[in-house]
């Protein structure tokens, strides 16, 4: 010790850093191997090398650090709007589209590309959340764009670029190109259908003297967004009504930042939001003053066509709330294991592993579940498997979306807890972590819009119930606990999709039936036993750390997190 010294610092763990991510998981790698996408282990192991390492950690804590700014005007007066960034955004948005987080399931590569895209985002989840959110946003653009060939002609080959270019100019000029949404209005917020934003048909004429060619069927918008995504992006896809009294229904348009003769858009920024989390992306509210847009889909169906991008993005929010669990997871037992109390490691206590190994057995069931999400979307174009995996889709999106975005918050707190005052103050991960939380219960549809969805998913019919009982057919036997849970689910489905007073219990009992099934097959019986127990045996309510007596727990903190050289 030197003379200022009163102390010697000790008993203290480690930063959980230049941790290889991917090799670190088994329940991730086995998972990609199982849903198809195992060929892409290779780089995987790379990527998750890196998103592993020191330095990225601290370009996800600086991009926090040192928010979006918002720039309204040039030093000469010029409306400009644009948002400034530290640094570290744009290397981490280089490193999200360098590895195709984007693209890669557009890319036609080979099949399991959704389940090799999601196995990538698992990982990005796990270290930097805000510029998830334009990568998001970009990669579910794609299926809604593809039906305007026009467009899609002329933005795809920037959109699908693994070159990320921040540069604010006209896509021409441009090496790759983003993409954002703007949904919500001030009066409506989830009914969209209440939004007052107008669009009218430019005159042909007019239209193809200032624009050429791409003129053709251009819109005059005027109105507002209360919550526009990412205003720095290059394009939005937006809703507006198309006349006067809105009888005609919402049409989509694609309103890009830059128009074809080089101009800026009338798109006002008004603000950045205030966010309680993933601040390091910008959110805003941005008024259209005579802005240009083109329609994209038919006229009235702009929410079905918007829906296009909406279920990847709802796709996303389970992977986004599975990637935090498995980072607050493994900062927590990272600590655990390096830190004593009362003469002994606390991972070695046991009411500490009772708390561990509960949250390792919610992040090895999501992180099994998101797999085979992005399985059914892989498959939906399989012309003998594709019907299923689509009904499969269809309602295990906005289910998922409800249970695992839901759980994410109790997670956090848990998890933080574990490392006591180190883990609530700001100068470690976990407390940027929990803020991350709720912003994929909220985005996309809130937990009681997704849980109608799933009894509009319902309602279609048997076939619904037919695709369920085959998925869950193959852990039948296993278990009669899950048995029961699965003929009560299934037999009272037709009923259930009556019942909007019970639709939060019937999303929840459908995700743990799901990752019940999946755990049962796959997972070694010491975790599958421990999760039906506490899941399915009785409600998982309450805090974490109630798993019942006989729970091998140190057996499923060895699996939790593998140490890795």
């Amino acid at each position: 010790m030197n003379r200022f010294d009163t102390h010697e610092v000790f008993n203290q763990a480690s930063a959980f850093a230049d941790v290889n991510l991917f090799a670190c998981d088994p329940a991730l790698r086995e998972g990609l191997a199982r849903e198809g996408g195992g060929w892409a282990a290779p780089g995987l192991e790379q990527l998750g090398a890196r998103l592993g390492s020191a330095a990225v950690r601290e370009l996800a804590r600086l991009a926090n650090e040192f928010s979006p700014r918002l720039v309204n005007f040039d030093r000469n007066g010029r409306r400009i709007d644009e948002v400034e960034f530290h640094p570290a955004w744009h290397e981490l948005m280089g490193l999200l589209i360098g590895n195709g987080a984007h693209s890669l399931p557009w890319e036609g590569v080979q099949p399991g590309a959704q389940v090799a895209r999601a196995a990538a985002y698992l990982l990005f989840g796990q270290v930097e959340n805000g510029t998830q959110c334009p990568v998001t946003m970009t990669y579910a653009s794609v299926p809604a764009l593809r039906q305007n060939p026009a467009i899609a002609a002329r933005w795809l080959p920037k959109i699908l670029s693994r070159d990320y270019d921040p540069r604010s100019l006209p896509v021409g000029q441009k090496r790759g190109a983003l993409v954002g949404m703007g949904m919500t209005e001030k009066q409506g917020g989830t009914d969209v259908r209440a939004n007052t934003t107008r669009a009218t048909p430019l005159d042909p004429g007019s239209a193809r003297a200032r624009f050429g060619g791409e003129g053709e069927g251009a819109w005059n918008i005027v109105g507002h967004k209360w919550f526009f995504s990412v205003p720095q992006s290059d394009a939005h896809l937006i809703l507006a009504q198309t006349d006067e009294g809105g009888s005609a229904g919402l049409s989509c348009f694609f309103v890009p930042r830059f128009l074809p003769d080089g101009s800026r858009n009338a798109i006002r920024v008004q603000r950045l939001k205030n966010k309680l989390g993933n601040r390091s992306s910008a959110s805003s509210e941005v008024e259209f003053c005579d802005a240009v847009g083109w329609m994209i889909g038919k006229e009235g169906r702009g929410i079905p066509t918007i829906l296009e991008m909406g279920s990847h993005t709802r796709l996303d929010c389970v992977l986004g709330s599975a990637g935090i669990m498995r980072a607050a997871l493994c900062h927590a037992l990272h600590h655990a294991r390096g830190r004593s109390a009362f003469g002994r490691p606390l991972a070695q206590q046991p009411l500490m592993q009772n708390v561990l190994a509960d949250l390792a057995l919610e992040s090895e069931a999501a992180t099994a579940f998101s797999l085979r999400l992005a399985r059914c979307f892989d498959q939906v174009s399989d012309p003998v498997a594709g019907p299923a995996q689509a009904l499969l889709a269809r309602i295990l999106t906005p289910a998922g979306k409800y249970w695992i975005c839901k759980r994410g918050p109790g997670f956090g707190a848990e998890a933080m807890e574990v490392m006591g005052g180190n883990g609530y103050v700001e100068d470690g991960p976990l407390a940027r972590l929990y803020r991350e939380f709720p912003v994929n219960s909220i985005w996309e549809g809130s937990g009681n819009v997704m849980c109608l969805d799933v009894l509009r998913a319902i309602a279609r019919g048997p076939e619904m119930r037919d695709a369920l009982e085959t998925e869950l057919a193959p852990a039948a036997g296993r278990d009669a606990r899950f048995d029961a849970h699965a003929a009560r689910l299934l037999d009272g489905l037709a009923a259930s999709a009556q019942d909007e007073f019970g639709a939060r219990r019937l999303a929840e009992g459908l995700v743990l039936a799901v990752q019940a099934s999946l755990l049962l097959r796959h997972a070694p019986d010491y975790v599958a036993d421990a999760f039906v127990a506490s899941r399915i045996a009785r409600e998982p309510g309450g805090a974490f750390g109630r798993l019942p007596e006989g729970v091998d727990s140190a057996a499923i903190l060895a699996r939790a997190l593998v140490e890795t050289p």
